[in-house]
């Protein structure tokens, strides 16, 4: 189905959860491969910065305000970008909560906002752009899961790691669903990176434990992540769809 398809100069990423830590990082690296990029988050003044800093005449970055959990939203900021430049080749599906809660005190509405926010974030995601893709006849899909959701650790809480294993079969549907029209949908699942989201969820006398813990005796990099991210946007990653990109620094084995 990519056969016929020419992108030219003009490709277009949307980045979700683009104003935190690993966000900025995919963000900047798929600007310098030369994607104009649309970056969204909850955070409108934050995402608005991070679009000046990447693209100061605003040319090839823009920032949106973006709730996703929400299907409408979504749908304004395909239109908005559908208007401003076109459908996206690429979507990064970046946005989440992260909240550390005890397992056995966790609240109803602390697990349905996390619940929520993370899963609708992937499902209306796949299925209002990735809709768009498909009748472009051509997409790139990358879903952020993580290592919780794949080994039930709950040092994020347990509504965050269930919501990460949610992820790993929503995109498997939509792989499916999706690559007869030419739209590649893939996971990737980190362990522990140095971002501060990690440094402010886990108190400074157990981070050295934690680190102790990985195998390979380090935090991950996330310039790495941005890179694998880059590397399942590109055209020739068509024969990759419905996987999970395992970086845990030997973590979790399978």
């Amino acid at each position: 189905m990519t056969d016929n398809f020419s992108p030219g100069t003009a490709k277009v990423a949307m980045v979700t959860g683009a104003a935190g830590g690993m966000g900025s990082y995919m963000a900047h690296r798929l600007h310098k491969d030369g994607f104009s990029v649309v970056l969204t988050d909850i955070n409108q003044d934050a995402v608005t910065a991070l679009a000046r800093d990447i693209s100061p005449d605003g040319a090839t970055a823009i920032g949106l305000q973006h709730d996703v959990a929400q299907r409408e939203d979504f749908v304004r900021v395909l239109a908005q970008t559908q208007e401003c430049w076109k459908t996206p080749e690429v979507l990064v599906n970046n946005a989440a909560v992260t909240q550390a809660a005890d397992l056995m005190t966790l609240t109803q509405s602390d697990f349905d906002r996390v619940l929520d926010t993370n899963t609708n974030s992937i499902f209306f995601g796949c299925q209002v752009v990735g809709g768009a893709m498909a009748e472009t006849g051509y997409g790139r899909i990358i879903n952020m899961a993580s290592l919780a959701g794949q080994n039930g650790g709950t040092a994020t809480g347990a509504h965050y790691a269930a919501s990460k294993g949610a992820i790993l079969t929503i995109t498997k549907i939509f792989a499916k669903e999706f690559a007869s029209s030419g739209v590649t949908v893939n996971s990737i699942s980190p362990g522990p990176h140095d971002l501060p989201i990690v440094h402010t969820t886990v108190p400074a006398d157990r981070l050295e434990a934690v680190v102790s813990g990985i195998p390979v005796q380090r935090l991950g990099e996330p310039q790495f992540i941005a890179d694998t991210v880059a590397l399942l946007a590109s055209e020739n990653a068509y024969f990759v769809t419905g996987a999970c990109w395992d970086i845990n620094g030997g973590l979790y084995v399978r």
